[in-house]
């Protein structure tokens, strides 16, 4: 799963000229399910959404309060987009779940995301309308979030780089042109 949070200072959902949903100071939410997506990453996502310190506490300093702390609202859009591969220069959209299993998915993490805050504080768009968002961005803040990945196999976590590991990977002093010549390292 992935998302797009940014904080804004007042944001709205219209669908067909008409406005359907809109915050004040908080976060939108842009979010894309991935066919591989489980509860797991619902929760996960859940959690960071709520729990992001992007706020400022009462004294002014920055990053130490979260959405729920300052008691601010969240408008969730679901955007599948966020789930492309480009193919060359064509986005593809396979990654992303279909849209009947997608769309019990997303009002099941609305539905979660309301129990563990507030349910008036929980907006969100249409899902699977087209929609114009508009958003005022604050600061501005937007980070990109994507749940981990659920791998149990040792082989495929990736090893962290460490100093001997950094020493296998760094390029060769020299290198072969086309032709034939060798760079020499002017160390």
């Amino acid at each position: 799963m992935r998302a797009v949070i940014q904080r804004v200072t007042k944001a709205s959902v219209t669908v067909g000229g008409e406005q359907v949903s809109s915050i004040e100071r908080g976060l939108c939410v842009l979010l894309g399910i991935s066919v591989e997506d489980t509860q797991k990453d619902a929760e996960y996502m859940v959690r960071k959404i709520l729990n992001l310190r992007l706020f400022e506490d009462e004294s002014g300093r920055a990053w130490s309060r979260s959405v729920m702390e300052r008691e601010l609202e969240v408008l969730c859009v679901s955007q599948f987009t966020l789930q492309c591969i480009l193919k060359g220069n064509k986005p593809d959209f396979h990654a992303a779940m279909p849209a009947g299993p997608a769309q019990n998915f997303y009002s099941s993490i609305l539905e979660n995301l309301r129990s563990a805050y507030r349910p008036d504080r929980i907006k969100d768009g249409e899902f699977g309308a087209l929609m114009q968002v508009h958003i005022q961005n604050d600061g501005p803040v937007t980070i990109e979030l994507t749940s981990p990945p659920r791998t149990t196999d040792p082989k495929q976590v990736p090893e962290p780089l460490t100093q001997n590991r950094y020493q296998n990977h760094r390029p060769k002093t020299g290198t072969r042109t086309k032709t034939g010549t060798r760079t020499i390292d002017p160390k």
